[in-house]
């Protein structure tokens, strides 16, 4: 499936020199949106998940749909202050200071079995954060899926140095 084709560059945003990965045009694609959340779960066929966990806000999308087809709940990873609820939280190191993610403190059960699925991984960063919070909260992430691969900053490679399985269906260079 050409993925890149179906993915919308828009240079200089958020800021200057930034390349920004847009899957707004894949999810509008029905073919390939179906295809991406498909090839998502696929490596999945038969392994014990207990919950997929999106990364807000595209991880919500791809994460939503990919716990439907596998049959698992969803539990959502928000920016500080977005849960109604008791939370749990971990910070991580942005370019100007730090960020922080949170899940509900009850969101996974000791020793579950946890996909994390996200849009893209860049610097790993924000993965990074979400695969602490849920071990924090007891739970196990078992892969990271993502549609887009931003090999240059390194994300993927952050990631597999904490022993874990990262899926992706593209990627581009750059930032």
């Amino acid at each position: 499936m050409p993925y890149k084709s179906l993915i919308r560059t828009i240079p200089d945003y958020p800021e200057a020199g930034v390349m920004f990965r847009d899957i707004t045009t894949l999810l509008q694609d029905p073919f390939g949106f179906r295809k991406a959340v498909d090839e998502l779960v696929q490596p999945h066929a038969g392994v014990r998940i207990d919950a997929v966990a999106g990364i807000e806000a595209r991880g919500f999308i791809l994460g939503g749909a990919v716990a439907h087809q596998l049959s698992v709940g969803f539990v959502p990873v928000r920016k500080k202050g977005k849960l109604p609820w008791d939370t749990i939280g971990e910070d991580y190191e942005l370019e100007y200071g730090t960020d922080r993610v949170e899940i509900h403190r009850d969101a996974v059960e000791s020793g579950s079995q946890i996909l994390l699925v996200d849009d893209l991984i860049a610097t790993g960063g924000t993965a990074e954060a979400a695969i602490k919070l849920i071990q924090q909260a007891g739970a196990d992430v078992i892969g990271c899926s993502f549609v887009i691969d931003l090999p240059d900053l390194g994300g993927r490679a952050r990631i597999e140095e904490m022993g874990l399985k990262v899926l992706t269906l593209c990627e581009f260079e750059g930032e």
